[in-house]
């Protein structure tokens, strides 16, 4: 199967749709250990240990890093921004998520901020791509 960069931009933004919950199986794991209560499920976040905790976070940042990667991803695509750089920015901003997760719940600050940073910048680029496209 080979996919059209535009098809690649798709696929990532459906990728870092499904990165928002990789976090959160890492809460729902600890939630199940502690004796889940229905009645008061963000309640239990003192309860969590620091791991679940961190993960919380992390699944929490995911939605607000997906915005405004699904909105650059997006203008790329409607756009036709088909080069290399802008495929290789959707697929790293989708790798440096993943790691992202990883390392925040792993408590390795560094690591968790360099993915960060190449995110941000992923999407950025895109913004600036998508842009440069459509003005001049």
């Amino acid at each position: 199967m080979h996919l059209s960069g535009s098809g690649i931009l798709l696929y990532c933004i459906v990728g870092a749709t499904v990165l928002i919950y990789l976090p959160f199986l890492v809460v729902g794991y600890s939630r199940f250990k502690l004796g889940y209560d229905q009645s008061a499920p963000r309640a239990m976040f003192d309860q969590l240990p620091p791991y679940a905790q961190r993960a919380t976070w992390a699944h929490q940042n995911s939605f607000e890093t997906f915005i405004i990667f699904s909105a650059a991803a997006l203008m790329a695509y409607v756009t036709g921004q088909n080069s290399n750089l802008a495929i290789g920015c959707a697929i790293a901003f989708v790798i440096a998520r993943v790691f992202y997760s990883v390392f925040y719940i792993l408590d390795i600050p560094l690591g968790r901020s360099l993915m960060f940073a190449i995110g941000s910048l992923s999407s950025g680029t895109l913004f600036v791509m998508s842009l440069s496209s459509v003005s001049g």
